[in-house]
């Protein structure tokens, strides 16, 4: 493993499930871990448990919000002269369409939108503070269904997984461009695959979606266990050098072809840039 002693480190989502493992495990290895999360009784709590280990601190937003977006990135900014370590990891999956306060499907905007603008308003800071690693949490639901540039908001015919599978889709053709841009700067950036996790992902969704989540809690790994691949890959000294990969297990994986299409990766890139007001070149 790295060595992360003086090191600073972003997760996202990490106040519950694979986030706050990560993020927990970061800061027992000696990093100092800005959590970011939406609640505060969550963050309070983990920040509790993540300080009787080492260093923390707690910045909350909403990041189906791109105002809200800016805003943590200019804290982050504020607060830390140096990041190492970026680690988009929250997400959302919703039963029902939903639209944020930027007009955009929810499902998009949190899994790769906030993804997209998080990491573009901070990638100077990072790229100043190389060797850094970005890690972007996928799935390999992205396999169930391919990205639509063409109805990116799910606006003709929405479906949970299709719309979820579709976002982490984004999150690799996302590390793929994003590696490409960052070529000889010394910051690393792949997607990872965490394995199906008893986590809160779709606990939001009223009471079918608790009663589901602690339905099929048992089936599911550990958020522990499913932390291990983001761990992996944004420790693992044997990864130096490696960028725009996908992982799952510990261990290099194909994408789906459609998840690996340069074409897409490029207009994907412009969409997003254009939608997000960030990442524009």
């Amino acid at each position: 493993m790295l060595d992360l002693s003086g090191k600073t480190c972003v997760v996202t989502g990490a106040t519950s499930g694979i986030g706050e493992a990560t993020a927990l495990g970061l800061v027992r290895m000696g990093a100092r871990v800005v959590v970011v999360g939406r609640s505060r009784e969550r963050g309070e709590a983990t920040l509790a448990r993540l300080r009787a280990a080492g260093s923390a601190d707690l910045r909350l937003a909403n990041l189906a919000s791109l105002a809200e977006v800016r805003r943590l990135a200019e804290e982050i900014l504020a607060a830390c002269p140096q990041l190492h370590l970026l680690v988009n990891n929250a997400g959302v999956v919703n039963l029902r369409r939903q639209i944020t306060v930027d007009g955009f499907e929810e499902t998009f905007a949190v899994n790769h939108l906030a993804y997209f603008a998080l990491t573009n308003l901070l990638l100077e800071r990072v790229v100043a503070s190389a060797p850094a690693r970005i890690v972007n949490v996928s799935s390999d639901a992205h396999r169930f269904s391919p990205l639509d540039l063409d109805d990116l908001q799910s606006e003709h015919g929405y479906g949970a997984m299709r719309t979820y599978a579709r976002s982490k889709a984004a999150n690799i053709l996302f590390t793929r461009e994003l590696a490409r841009r960052l070529e000889g700067t010394g910051v690393t950036v792949n997607a990872v695959h965490p394995g199906a996790v008893a986590s809160r992902l779709g606990a939001h969704n009223g009471w079918f979606g608790k009663l589901a989540t602690g339905l099929l809690k048992p089936f599911f790994l550990s958020p522990e266990k499913g932390a291990r691949t983001s761990m992996h890959v944004a420790t693992a000294p044997e990864l130096d050098g490696v960028s725009g990969a996908y992982f799952a297990r510990c261990r290099e994986k194909q994408p789906a072809r459609s998840a690996c299409d340069p074409e897409t990766t490029r207009r994907l890139w412009d969409v997003s840039a254009q939608l997000t007001g960030t990442g524009a070149g």
